[in-house]
């Protein structure tokens, strides 16, 4: 005998909706399904990725919880592999999404804490409807980029991918030649130096380590030239595009200090399709803003809370050590040098943090306003 799932009947904020939660994994999703608090969820699994199947089972949800098929439904999964590929496909079924940072997510403090599948999804759930009914600090949602402002990405973030696999292979080779006593110091015409090259007694070098030696050396050169590759199309686009966010790569580049790579990286991951109100939601997307942490009589700062994107955090706070050096008399630099100027090495390491934060809230400025930094100059020409 079957019998209906039951509702609370006191709560009316979310009758009418249907909430689902995912709990994502490599070849199983599962998914969950309810109307409200009280409500027993229903749980599914399907196979990862099967588009068909999901809609199915969010229509078979509506049909066994008593829903009309035309009852809103509300969705909502951990940001990670999948990227956004599912909430875009969710929205286009006019089904709201939202994308949640899993980090955000509070858990138990518990030495030992229950943790599956079906445990998450419930939590998921509970957390989804009381954010929908107004709560909004049990978790923090992803704001999903554009398939053009996602795609703009990968031009700079291959450039550093390849440039991080060029570095391994420099290091492997000079740890080869190291481990025999050989010191290199530039890989320049590299297998013209290896004949002249010899062992800690004299010796000739190995025919086995010359070869292994010259592979990773051509893998060092192949990755040389899909840089180069990369970088010609992105200068190419510099040059030649008219795109909104081009422009604004551009603006960047009048400002000393600021090369191709930090500007492009900036507006492609940060300043090109996002939209922010002030000057904290600046600094909170990157990672910036400060934790304290404070109980009673105790009071300490934990640092920064390393929550944004770390791809524009690592590159505003070298931008930030160039600002120092290429903008001398820039506010920004005057400020650090009275502050933490005579300070050792660690307070400066604090203080270029703070600068970091500092200098991308007036980067955003000047892109908005046309407001130059203050004391800052542009480039000449």
């Amino acid at each position: 005998m079957t019998t209906k799932a039951t509702r609370n009947a006191q709560d009316t904020t979310s009758e009418g909706t249907l909430f689902v939660a995912f709990e994502l994994s490599e070849k199983t999703w599962k998914l969950g399904f309810t109307t409200g608090h009280g409500q027993k969820p229903r749980e599914r699994a399907v196979t990862a990725r099967d588009q068909k199947r999901v809609l199915d089972e969010i229509a078979q949800a509506k049909r066994r919880l008593d829903l009309p098929e035309t009852a809103p439904v509300v969705s909502c999964y951990d940001a990670g592999r999948e990227g956004f590929w599912l909430h875009r496909f969710l929205e286009a079924h006019g089904i709201t999404t939202h994308v949640v940072d899993s980090s955000a997510i509070a858990v138990s403090r518990r030495q030992r804490r229950a943790k599956s599948d079906g445990l998450d999804v419930r939590k998921v759930l509970n957390r989804l409807i009381r954010y929908e009914q107004g709560e909004r600090q049990g978790w923090q949602v992803v704001h999903g980029p554009s398939v053009e402002a996602e795609d703009q990405r990968h031009l700079h973030r291959d450039v550093e991918t390849l440039k991080r696999e060029r570095a391994s292979t420099t290091a492997r080779i000079k740890g080869l030649l190291s481990s025999q006593g050989i010191q290199v110091t530039s890989l320049t015409k590299l297998p013209e130096q290896l004949d002249a090259m010899r062992l800690w007694d004299g010796s000739p070098m190995p025919p086995g380590l010359r070869q292994r030696v010259l592979r990773v050396y051509a893998h060092h050169q192949f990755l040389s030239e899909q840089i180069a590759a990369v970088e010609a199309e992105r200068g190419t686009q510099l040059q030649d595009s008219n795109d909104i966010s081009i422009e604004k790569v551009r603006q960047l580049m009048l400002l000393k200090g600021i090369g191709i790579n930090g500007a492009w990286l900036l507006v492609m991951e940060f300043f090109a399709w996002r939209g922010f109100k002030n000057r904290r939601e600046v600094g909170g997307l990157a990672g910036l803003t400060p934790t304290p942490y404070q109980s009673g009589e105790s009071a300490r700062e934990q640092g920064i809370t390393k929550s944004g994107n770390p791809h524009v955090r690592w590159m505003i706070t070298e931008l930030a050590w160039g600002w120092l050096r290429f903008q001398p008399q820039s506010a920004l630099s005057v400020w650090f040098r009275a502050r933490y100027g005579s300070g050792g090495k660690r307070l400066r390491r604090i203080g270029i943090v703070a600068v970091a934060r500092k200098l991308l809230i007036a980067l955003w400025r000047f892109l908005e306003t046309g407001v130059v930094p203050a004391g800052a100059v542009l480039k000449e020409g």
